[in-house]
């Protein structure tokens, strides 16, 4: 056999000559066992849209990797002890006191180590921006429904993402042990023995004794550091794996379908920007630690049992669990010779239940619709009133909690009665909520009507023109076809039918409570009072064609 022998490179590739360079025998390895190359083939150039909306998760990813560098830093330094010391540090004004070891290593790095005290605001500040990013990232999620199949569990994912972060929260906020930190728990020690049978004993277990004890700072600090932290990283990891599998969500526009994602590559485009967006927040983060002070714990003092600090608030967070308890009734039944403390244990456990109700939603919603199929477009809020609504009443209920959390602030501040305030959050409680709805109902349906006559008639240009008959009028110009798709893509489901209740031999139809309840929440969801019909191509054309006044 003749012929001559080509010389082959790495993978076999002829026409190459030499041997490969070290970088690529590297990747050649590490391909050969893990596959890197093929999974970065699929991944690498996964789309994602681009639209302002979506960088709130991001903001929530570079807050997160924010607090778990700046507290790394800060185990270095911190001491988890309620061992009493004397402080002689650097700061005269508590010089002599008797703190606890962590009060006083708190001290040590606001005060003594360098950096300490930047670094302690930044993790501060970081931990209520994270919060406050998944907020309002689950608000636009909740808003566009962007939790309908198949991402229910993603939004399982975000909701106790979102709750152990306000436990994470309040355990960190209490380790310094300084006087608004020590509020903070003898409030969560109080709720806690609010909790009939039971509540002492958690107390005792989770305190180890009376309050304030020895143990619950040393208790609270590897639930700080270590366990809920690698909950939390395990959590996101899934919810970033979950959206490259499910792909993300998109407006609807010009060549957007449930089949596809028009935006940017993954790799090099979204991560350039990503990147650039990374060093954005945390140079923000880093401005706010360094110019706002916040929990100067040399100005609180150590905390005592026997003394609360003037305004004594939490973190906004949980400013809606405070406002619960502050404005409930001071409620106490005796049965069986215990004592209900009905004024603590109710607002207690509402603060769960809200936020039950909002986790599972979009079961709730999937069975009221029936809908199985799988959702990629994002619906515009005005389409579907009810849930806007809903969305918008609860956001109500948590501001009007969050002026009763704190209502002594807002009564110092703004020289009203404090009877007064706490009237007002008790009243609106109920009456808020229920007006946000209407009110919101009523602006969505307003603005579908608009959308209908924008997409029938066009844009107001500005013009007036006189008609022949003395009439003045405005003239209208056409909507481009990618704003009238955009008006016009949004489905209008019809509601649930139960179907006649009488067959055609008149037997009554037997219809199960629970199919009649589907049925009525459907109405209100899809029914006529609750969509304006949108505009249809056979209208758009009459119009057109002059065979309806086109203005």
């Amino acid at each position: 056999m003749s012929g001559s022998i080509e010389r082959t490179g790495a993978r076999g590739r002829p026409g190459r000559s030499g041997r490969p360079g070290r970088g690529e025998r590297v990747a050649d390895w590490a391909d050969g066992r893990l596959g890197i190359n093929t999974l970065a083939k699929s991944q690498m150039r996964k789309i994602f849209p681009d639209h302002w909306a979506f960088m709130f998760g991001e903001i929530c990813l570079y807050s997160f990797l924010i607090l778990i560098l700046t507290g790394t830093y800060l185990t270095l330094f911190f001491e988890p002890s309620m061992a009493e010391v004397t402080y002689d540090g650097p700061y005269v004004p508590l010089k002599g006191l008797q703190v606890s070891r962590a009060f006083e290593s708190t001290l040590e790095i606001s005060l003594e180590v360098r950096g300490g005290l930047l670094i302690r605001q930044i993790h501060h500040w970081a931990a209520l921006v994270f919060i406050a990013g998944m907020f309002v990232h689950m608000m636009r999620v909740f808003f566009t429904g962007a939790y309908r199949k198949p991402r229910e569990l993603n939004w399982l994912f975000g909701w106790t993402l979102l709750m152990l972060a306000i436990i994470t929260g309040l355990t960190g906020y209490s380790l310094p042990d300084d006087m608004l930190s020590g509020t903070g728990v003898r409030f969560a020690h109080g709720a806690i023995l609010s909790i009939p049978v039971v509540g002492t004993y958690l107390a005792f277990f989770l305190f180890g004794g009376e309050f304030p004890g020895e143990d619950i700072v040393a208790r609270f600090y590897p639930i700080h550091i270590l366990l809920l932290p690698g909950i939390m990283l395990g959590l996101v990891v899934a919810h970033l794996i979950l959206v490259f599998y499910h792909k993300h969500t998109q407006f609807a526009g010009p060549g957007k379908t449930e089949k596809n994602v028009v935006g940017a590559p993954f790799l090099p485009v979204y991560v350039a920007k990503a990147g650039g967006f990374f060093f954005l927040v945390f140079g923000v983060l880093a401005v706010m630690g360094a110019v706002a002070s916040i929990n100067p714990v040399w100005a609180i003092g150590p905390y005592r049992p026997d003394m609360v600090s003037t305004g004594a608030q939490p973190d906004w967070y949980l400013g809606f669990s405070e406002g619960l308890i502050r404005v409930m009734p001071a409620w106490e039944v005796n049965i069986w010779g215990h004592t209900l403390v009905l004024g603590v244990f109710i607002p207690f456990m509402l603060f769960p239940l809200i936020m039950t109700a909002i986790a599972v939603y979009p079961f709730i919603e999937a069975w009221i619709t029936g809908d199985k199929r799988e959702h990629h477009i994002a619906d515009r809020p005005r389409n579907v009133p009810v849930r806007t609504g809903l969305g918008v009443a609860w956001l109500t209920l948590y501001f009007v909690l969050l002026i009763g959390g704190g209502n002594d602030i807002v009564a110092t501040h703004l020289h009203l009665s404090i009877n007064t305030i706490t009237w007002f959050v008790r009243i609106s409680f109920f009456a808020a909520p229920v007006v946000a709805y209407l009110v919101t109902h009523r602006i969505c349906l307003g603005l579908q009507h608009r959308d209908r006559d924008k997409a029938l008639h066009g844009r107001e240009s500005g013009t007036i023109k006189r008609l022949p008959h003395g009439e003045y009028v405005e003239i209208h110009e056409p909507l481009p076809q990618g704003e009238l798709y955009r008006l016009t893509a949004h489905e209008q489901p019809q509601p649930y039918e139960i179907g006649p209740l009488v067959d055609a031999n008149g037997v009554v139809r037997k219809v199960p409570r629970s199919e009649r309840l589907r049925s009525r929440l459907s109405r209100a969801m899809y029914g006529p009072k609750a969509q304006v019909p949108k505009a249809t191509p056979e209208e758009y054309l009459a119009i057109q064609r002059g065979e309806v006044d086109h203005h």
